[in-house]
């Protein structure tokens, strides 16, 4: 469920997160809940803002999903050292002046928890939010992947330079059939996709509705599985030119990486990090009518979990007793990718970034770097300041460009107080 809904729909002046806080207008609630303040996914309603609000918390009750396993061990404990950082100043990126207090409102937080050095120092839910109830984290879910294929590459199973058809010859008439997995990696293939979601026809629709991501109109001819759409992308300009932020790269990522190791995406993480990390919940992905899990934006934790898994790159792969995933691994995605690439996307909020193994450089002097998903979804590990910072949200707008000039700014105050 991409729950895109488009610009268009939105109001100039959009209520506030207050307004639209789905506990204090009790959607949902009742048995049953009165019409009113019933969410479905069927006729679309789980996608518009506010219902979203409640229904990024509430994916599993509305969609299929597959089980990311915590497996038998012991919860792996975050101690608590919990600081007031509510008073903490910043300056938005457009000139604004705010608290960290703010910031939650601002940007329709369901959660919000720093880490420092591994202890708990802040953690608060928001609207329908809860500590034990997983949200959804939308393209966060790239980072797992990218993450997931580093790991094989550390190992020796999966060869970056390789063309994608090696392991996955079905995309030889696609737009990949001459792209490499570090292109796809990388998110520089040319490939047709628009990621446009103020545009209806854009390409990101064609690829929710064939994963059952947005409702199919019973009239609908399409693609009915994410491996009918892939073969079908066309090839678009140059590869390895300029980064593209396209869902679909990731899509093919996920499906070279289940390919090399023979197990579905859910066992695989489950596997290789969910059950070494000590969760204290599963995780779960949404898929498509075949069972296969988004590897583009489907996965959903609580907001703990993600922290651990946050806590556990920050200290390059080691976590909860034990190196859980190769240094090596680690190592490849913090040197970041290529600036001069990155560039051409022309990201406004995002001057002197870069793309690499599917999660986002700063390469600023502290070194930090990010899970993004659409809404709001971060991960925000600073090496430097010792820091992770996870956040789930229900923003209004689906561009990470409403949140960043509040959010990207709060993450590096947070950073230079705890660093005192």
């Amino acid at each position: 469920m991409m729950l895109l809904p488009a610009y268009a729909e939105m109001p100039a002046q959009l209520p506030t997160a207050a307004q639209t806080d789905p506990e204090a207008n009790h959607v949902m609630e009742g048995f049953p809940p009165p019409p009113d303040k019933i969410v479905r996914f069927g006729d679309g309603s789980s996608s518009r803002f506010p219902q979203t609000r409640w229904a990024f918390n509430h994916i599993r009750e509305l969609v299929p999903t597959a089980n990311v396993s915590r497996g038998e061990g012991p919860v792996a404990a975050l101690p608590r050292a919990e600081r007031n950082l509510d008073g903490i100043a910043i300056t938005t990126l457009d000139g604004k002046q705010i608290t960290f207090g703010d910031v939650p409102a601002l940007t329709y937080a369901d959660g919000l928890l720093v880490l420092h050095k591994g202890q708990i120092v802040y953690e608060k839910y928001f609207g329908d939010g809860a500590a034990d109830r997983p949200h959804i984290g939308f393209s966060a879910t790239k980072s797992f992947v990218g993450t997931l294929a580093s790991i094989l590459v550390a190992q020796g199973k999966l060869d970056p330079a390789a063309l994608v058809t090696k392991y996955i010859p079905e995309l030889k008439d696609s737009a990949y059939a001459d792209a490499t997995v570090r292109e796809v990696m990388d998110m520089t293939v040319g490939v047709k996709y628009s990621e446009n979601y103020a545009d209806p026809k854009a390409e990101v629709y064609d690829y929710a509705r064939a994963g059952g991501m947005i409702p199919q109109r019973p009239d609908y001819q399409g693609p009915k599985t994410f491996y009918e759409f892939l073969v079908k992308l066309t090839k678009e300009g140059e590869h390895d030119q300029a980064f593209a932020y396209k869902t679909a790269n990731a899509e093919v990522l996920a499906w070279i990486i289940k390919r090399v190791s023979n197990q579905s995406m859910a066992d695989l993480l489950s596997s290789t990090i969910w059950s070494k990390l000590g969760a204290e919940h599963d995780a779960y992905f949404m898929v498509d009518s075949i069972g296969t899990e988004s590897g583009g934006g489907g996965i959903n934790t609580t907001l703990r979990d993600l922290a651990r898994f946050g806590e556990m790159m920050r200290n390059k792969g080691r976590f909860n007793g034990q190196q859980i995933i190769p240094a090596d691994a680690v190592a490849d995605i913090e040197k970041g990718g290529d600036k001069a690439k990155f560039a051409k996307a022309g990201y406004q909020t995002l001057p002197g970034w870069s793309y690499r193994d599917m999660w986002w450089i700063t390469n600023n002097d502290h070194g930090a770097y990010m899970a993004r998903g659409i809404y709001g979804q971060s991960i925000y590990i600073d090496p430097k300041a010792e820091m992770v910072i996870v956040r789930y949200a229900s923003h209004p707008r689906a561009a990470n460009a409403f949140n960043d000039p509040v959010t990207l700014p709060a993450f590096a105050a947070v950073a230079k107080e705890l660093m005192k």
